[in-house]
């Protein structure tokens, strides 16, 4: 009988297509898994993976074998969390996704807090894009994700925490520096930085001010303290979160900062968790600890409350 061990195997050969890189991962020998993997194709009676000295393929039955066969550890591992779940609340693991501008400015905070509140927790977080984390949910690789909406989410629950609204973030010497406020139309003729493709807050701040996705006003990095940097440097302005806009603009005298006067809340901080998902009480405990400790001990106010 195949076992949920050469499962996990398999599914990690088709993520690295690389048999040293799929051990490494999985903690065993390169030889021990081939001859794992090797027992469970005879046990299936097809190839899953095509084997040479430079590449691994996956077959057309291997395909659909290693889609069955994430499925099921989806629901192995669910099984095995209704067990944890008749313990102490998030006690044991929990796998958690975050994108890159929520992470760097919630996460220190969080972690204190769940630390000195929830101290068996075994929490473990990975950052990625958007798609990368809700991909990973869906899959069962991870327990959650923290992103911000709106975004695609079909067949997964979202809870939703925090409604912020966005930042104009320039130089002292820019035009508008001495406005209380900025509209998405004095941004039109700007030179506007923002994220690369793949980052949802470059989206959602197209979306706000109405700007076409193609506009030659606007050049890219990968990060928002690289936006920040390059405000500094006086090669245009940007649009920040007010989650990060402390820790991104309070050490540099260079930069002023005032909101976007567009009506908001212009992104909205959500978990986003498999229905069948069988610990719902866990996220929100987490949930709940945001609004009521991390939150406020940032100092950001949520935009819908008001």
């Amino acid at each position: 009988m195949i076992s949920i061990k050469q499962m996990r195997y398999a599914l990690a050969v088709q993520r690295h297509l690389h048999f040293r890189k799929a051990s490494e991962e999985c903690a065993i020998s390169q030889s021990a898994m081939s001859s794992a993997l090797q027992e469970m194709e005879s046990q299936l009676g097809f190839q899953v993976f095509e084997r040479d000295n430079k590449k691994v393929l996956i077959t057309p039955l291997g395909e659909r074998f290693l889609d069955k066969a994430r499925k099921v550890l989806v629901d192995v591992e669910d099984i095995m969390k209704i067990g944890a779940g008749r313990g102490s609340p998030l006690s044991g693991p929990l796998r958690m996704g975050m994108i890159p501008t929520i992470a760097p400015y919630l996460l220190p905070k969080l972690l204190s807090t769940l630390s000195a509140e929830y101290p068996a927790l075994e929490l473990s977080v990975t950052e990625a894009q958007s798609q990368v984390v809700v991909d990973q949910v869906r899959r069962g690789e991870l327990d959650t994700a923290i992103l911000a909406l709106p975004y695609d989410c079909e067949g997964l629950l979202t809870f939703d925490f925090f409604g912020e609204n966005f930042y104009w973030v320039a130089h002292e010497n820019d035009e508008h520096a001495g406005q209380a406020v900025i509209q998405a139309e004095e941004l039109r003729d700007s030179n506007l930085l923002l994220l690369g493709e793949g980052h949802c807050l470059k989206d959602h701040a197209l979306e706000v001010c109405k700007l076409p996705r193609s506009s030659k006003h606007t050049l890219t990095a990968t990060s928002l303290q690289t936006l920040v940097q390059m405000v500094a440097g006086g090669m245009g302005s940007t649009l920040v979160p007010e989650i990060a806009l402390e820790q991104l603009v309070a050490d540099n005298p260079r930069l002023i900062c005032m909101p976007l006067d567009e009506p908001g809340p212009h992104r909205t901080l959500a978990f986003v968790v498999r229905p069948n998902y069988p610990v719902l009480d866990d996220i929100e405990l987490i949930r709940t600890l945001i609004r009521s400790r991390v939150l406020p001990s940032l100092g950001v106010h949520d935009q819908t409350k008001t």
